[in-house]
């Protein structure tokens, strides 16, 4: 997003601090945290003073897609193919956007949300596979079973906003739209790593 501040949440107080003078002096619009930090999660309370940095600045933190940790690649993406297939299979085609997705349940579940309630998350790609599983995760994960102060549909519609991201797919679109509503969805182009420009022209015909 313009105008956000790169976070290095390995330093949580001093970047929350850092947060506090760019949005103050320069004007900046929010926070923006690569995934995990060496394979720590924001759930982990070490992190917790930029979160509530970022709430009580009322400013968005965008949670962006970075590379699982080794041992998940390692794991999960290495299998019997070539290493640029499992290392695409690990990012863009996947991986990138199962770890945010897990990335932001596991901030759920750990009451991050109902510990800083104003606090607002941005993830991108029409929702990192969230929409699709949201009626799922409500079901699986009850309240009795999380003890949180609200279904996790709930911190899912009410917490997060989202952007498209380049994923200019108009059925994943209105799955995201469906589950969240219009006021949830951010337009973004991911440029240049997307084309807009092709994207209106396969929608109008147009050259």
């Amino acid at each position: 997003m313009p105008g956000s501040q790169r976070c290095q949440p390995a330093e949580p107080d001093a970047a929350a601090d850092e947060l506090r003078r760019t949005v103050a002096m320069h004007g900046f619009k929010g926070a923006l945290i690569n995934g995990h930090s060496r394979g720590r999660y924001l759930d982990d309370t070490f992190f917790w003073p930029i979160l509530e940095g970022v709430e009580a600045l009322q400013v968005p933190l965008y949670l962006h897609p970075t590379p699982p940790p080794q041992a998940v690649v390692k794991n999960m993406y290495a299998g019997n193919y070539p290493a640029e297939v499992a290392g695409a299979l690990a990012t863009a085609a996947w991986g990138w956007h199962i770890d945010t997705a897990i990335h932001l349940i596991r901030l759920i579940l750990s009451g991050a949300f109902d510990h800083y309630p104003d606090l607002q998350l941005v993830i991108g790609h029409l929702g990192e596979t969230h929409p699709f599983m949201l009626p799922r995760l409500e079901r699986a994960l009850p309240t009795a079973l999380t003890h949180l102060d609200r279904p996790v549909s709930a911190y899912l519609r009410e917490n997060v906003h989202y952007t498209f991201s380049g994923f200019n797919w108009t059925p994943a679109f209105l799955d995201l739209l469906l589950q969240v509503g219009a006021d949830r969805i951010m337009f973004s182009t991911d440029y240049p790593y997307a084309s807009m420009t092709r994207r209106v022209h396969s929608l109008t015909g147009s050259q």
